[in-house]
């Protein structure tokens, strides 16, 4: 009996590790979104964020690093409930367009209603972040945050983000640091080692800063000149999963122009590519 309790409590306590602390990062991707969808709907109550803490470190600095780009567009990945993008739109000094993908269908609503005064300038993708179904070098910046952790494969998700980002782009991500990053063992990183992967991927003037509790925010820069065919339609951005082709808006869905494949908008107006 006392063996039974015993091996009852070891599991309480790993499965508290494993779905709470580590939110689902080590049983994949699908766990990771199912229990996102579970607490979207109260997530950015969880988080206890301020929008003014959101302007100071995110909204105001990646503005200004696109103060030379008209009409910059952005990719958001993970977004979660678009915190990221609605920071960025709180600054008068910003006059692009967002895509804000996500792996979790039930945060995607919940940020159509989070940050819908500001739905003509955002489109929500429902796609995982690895492949990007999205062209080489289309956004002048890519961020990803708090989420590289519960990526199946964080250097495969990098190379993504930096496939899409073009040359003299931006590029934010976060790294768990803290007491956080003991708790997700083989999953987070040092600040040595996030430093030195991203520039194993060829990124320049790498700086990582202490964001929150458990956050570095890692910039980056890609190498290069900006192009001088720049993309500021995120529908021209956008690409077939499965062919990389390009897609054509047709009565309420996206149509690949090579193979047959359909990708619908959903009641809330996101575009369902999973």
């Amino acid at each position: 009996m006392l063996l039974a309790l015993i091996l009852l409590a070891l599991l309480a306590i790993f499965l508290y590790w494993q779905l709470v602390l580590a939110e689902g990062a080590y049983f994949g991707p699908r766990v990771v979104a199912l229990l996102y969808d579970l607490v979207a709907r109260h997530y950015n109550h969880i988080k206890q964020y301020t929008a003014e803490d959101d302007a100071h470190f995110l909204g105001i600095p990646l503005s200004a690093s696109l103060i030379g780009s008209w009409q910059p567009l952005v990719l958001d990945v993970a977004t979660g409930t678009s915190r990221l993008p609605l920071a960025l739109f709180s600054q008068p000094n910003f006059h692009g367009r967002v895509i804000a993908l996500d792996n979790a269908r039930r945060m995607l609503h919940a940020a159509t209603q989070y940050v819908a005064a500001h739905r003509d300038r955002i489109t929500w993708v429902w796609h995982p972040a690895v492949p990007l179904p999205f062209a080489d070098d289309a956004f002048d910046a890519v961020t990803c945050l708090e989420a590289l952790e519960f990526m199946p494969d964080t250097r495969a998700a990098l190379i993504e983000c930096i496939r899409v980002l073009k040359p003299g782009g931006m590029l934010l991500v976060t790294n768990r640091a803290g007491r956080g990053a003991h708790l997700m063992p083989g999953k987070a990183m040092s600040k040595a080692r996030c430093e030195a992967l991203l520039k194993s991927l060829g990124q320049t003037d790498v700086t990582l800063q202490i964001w929150q509790y458990d956050y570095d925010l890692a910039w980056s820069l890609k190498p290069g000149a900006d192009a001088p065919d720049r993309l500021t339609d995120p529908i021209e951005a956008l690409r077939c999963p499965r062919c990389h082709s390009r897609l054509d808006q047709i009565d309420g869905a996206f149509m690949c122009a090579n193979c047959p494949r359909r990708y619908p908008i959903g009641n809330d107006g996101v575009l369902e590519m999973l």
